[in-house]
């Protein structure tokens, strides 16, 4: 290790997960959030951060677009490059000092040595991508990966059977199987805390106008069809349209071209980061929260420019990383 590396490590030790350290945060200017709760800033200095994880040493790991794996501590402005060459890297999940990263057409494992990443494999390859890709990774409760799989198109026949599917695989990236179907772009996987349940954010097809249609919360079930590309969830009627004939509904109908990604469970809700458009702020760039029992949704923080990655932080705060901004806050409660 050189010794700027040293001295990025002797800074994050100094402004890793203390309570002085997260006592110190500043406050994130711009960002609303509701009474009794405050916006931080947890870390800054990263280029478009895609996925965040807790790893085994207690630092915060996030993927960023062009390739890199970084981690940081609470208060941290220079991210440390932990593992680099990812094409894209949208995924990231740990399984004891094991770490998973999710990549255009491709799944990876790594192992923590010490503070170094090592051991690099690519454990599945040749996956199908195009317009969509790999997108987020999760280790369920019985131990397997799963692993949200992109179409390659807006609206169209699939080739390859596992386009637009949640698949499901063991950590060494046997027995790959199709676990559910019909999912344009299921991006955000989370697995709730005593239920098992698998809730996923997916992103549905772009040709049907401004207003439609609506982005949707699923509850993934083992062989279940959600209906991409022929059904579709309607923002306007609030339900499914189209040849919906066996289709799964969706738990929560959110606002359309929304872009819902990253997802994650927090004090007994689900938190969905809106990255939003490229061009508008019509909708999206903002993280609602969602009744897992009922697919309620309100707004519970604005102010972001694209915010992609939510994670829970081990002391009990929302950690929502911003992919425009190279910012990642903090919300906590107050008290």
């Amino acid at each position: 290790m050189g010794p700027a590396l040293v001295l990025v490590g002797l800074l994050l030790a100094l402004t890793g997960d203390s309570q002085a350290g997260r006592d110190a945060l500043r406050p994130a200017p711009g960002i609303t959030v509701p009474s009794g709760f405050r916006a931080e800033i947890y870390a800054s200095g990263l280029r478009r951060p895609t996925a965040l994880a807790f790893g085994p040493d207690g630092l915060l790991y996030a993927t960023q677009e062009r390739g890199e794996v970084v981690a940081v501590g609470s208060g941290s402005t220079r991210p440390r490059v932990a593992a680099r060459g990812f094409k894209t890297p949208l995924g990231l999940a740990w399984q004891g000092r094991t770490l998973f990263v999710s990549a255009q057409g491709s799944l990876a494992r790594l192992t923590l040595r010490g503070r170094l990443l090592t051991g690099r494999r690519t454990i599945v390859a040749g996956l199908p991508y195009g317009r969509h890709q790999q997108d987020n990774v999760v280790v369920g409760p019985d131990g397997r990966l799963y692993l949200g799989s992109g179409s390659t198109c807006d609206a169209c026949r699939e080739r390859d059977p596992r386009s637009a599917t949640i698949l499901s695989l063991r950590p060494d990236g046997s027995d790959l199987r199709l676990f559910a179907t019909g999912l344009r772009n299921p991006f955000g996987l989370a697995f709730q805390p005593g239920t098992g349940r698998l809730f996923v954010s997916v992103n549905n097809r772009d040709d049907l106008g401004r207003f439609e249609p609506a982005e949707a919360i699923v509850v993934a079930r083992k062989g279940a069809r959600y209906g991409w590309p022929d059904c579709w969830p309607s923002w306007r009627l609030r339900r499914l349209i189209g040849s919906c004939a066996g289709v799964t509904r969706p738990l929560a109908y959110l606002e359309p071209h929304s872009s819902a990604n990253g997802i994650a469970f927090w004090r007994g809700s689900l938190y969905v980061a809106e990255w939003g458009q490229y061009l508008s702020s019509r909708f999206g760039r903002k993280v609602v929260q969602v009744n897992p029992s009922t697919g309620r949704t309100r707004l519970f923080a604005d102010g972001f420019d694209h915010p992609l990655a939510v994670a829970v932080e081990p002391e009990g705060g929302l950690l929502v990383s911003d992919w425009g901004r190279g910012v990642i806050y903090r919300i906590a409660r107050t008290s």
